[in-house]
């Protein structure tokens, strides 16, 4: 908790619009992000989440949990809408597995070493191979001070991806990166990408919550330096560790979306 209050976060409790937001509503402006879509849960609630190969989709641990029970959501209760856009996805998958970072508790207090490991793999059901949705690389998150952009979705922009291309990295510390872009409730899981020289954008990190520093808006997202191989390896040993759970009672809601960080 020292390192979180050492960079001077506490609870934000109210939203607060992001700035340089440029929402892609036309086929057109999301054509580069298709890889990009929504994770839809139970149908209820949804995360962000983006395509790393044609079969797997980078996300945040917590997305996968029932916050009111800390039970796992069911594989069966996911889905992935790649390029999510006005009521239409450029591809649907159902899911075969999900699996968090193997030191993730999700019913551990919020802290920095939480979001280190909030970090998850999706595998589809079936690969998406398709010549306009292109996975993105991945590669170790920046330094300090480095600009980078998120693209995500939100509960007051459900229905089209949104780039907010004018942020940067604040601060680097034991696995997590502060980062003056502002997000909300559906932002979880959201991918960070640092652009190269050509404008090619690969992920660095993922989007784990939303906190204050000094009084503006930013978000907590987690390091994929490391994690991301265990992560791996930890979905390449397991079998279906999301099937069989039990399912929420009918008319249940998952306030599934970015957590806040608590003094």
């Amino acid at each position: 908790m020292r390192a979180i209050l050492a960079v001077g976060l506490w609870v934000w409790a109210a939203a607060a619009g992001a700035q340089g937001l440029f929402t892609m509503e036309s086929n057109q402006d999301g054509r580069a992000w298709e890889a990009v879509g929504r994770l839809e849960i139970a149908g209820e609630a949804f995360c962000t989440g983006a395509l790393i190969a044609p079969e797997l989709v980078l996300t945040a641990a917590h997305c996968l949990y029932d916050p009111g029970t800390g039970a796992r959501v069911p594989v069966d209760d996911i889905q992935f809408l790649a390029g999510w856009r006005n009521g239409r996805a450029a591809a649907y998958r159902r899911i075969r597995k999900a699996v968090p970072h193997p030191d993730y508790v999700f019913a551990e207090a919020a802290d920095v070493a939480r979001v280190g490991t909030d970090l998850a793999l999706i595998e589809l059901q079936h690969p998406i191979r398709n010549t306009t949705i292109l996975p993105f690389a991945t590669e170790a998150a920046p330094e300090a001070g480095a600009s980078v952009g998120v693209v995500s979705y939100a509960h007051d922009r459900s229905e089209a991806p949104a780039l907010q291309d004018l942020c940067r990295v604040m601060a680097r510390q034991s696995g997590m990166l502060v980062l003056s872009c502002a997000v909300d409730f559906g932002a979880s899981g959201s991918p960070v990408f640092r652009f190269d020289l050509e404008g090619t954008p690969r992920i660095v990190s993922v989007v784990s919550a939303k906190a204050e520093a000094n009084g503006a808006p930013v978000s907590l997202a987690t390091d994929l330096d490391g994690p991301l191989q265990i992560v791996k390896l930890a979905l390449a040993r397991q079998g279906d560790p999301g099937a069989g759970l039990e399912r929420m009672p009918a008319g249940s809601r998952r306030e599934t979306g970015a957590k806040f960080i608590k003094p």
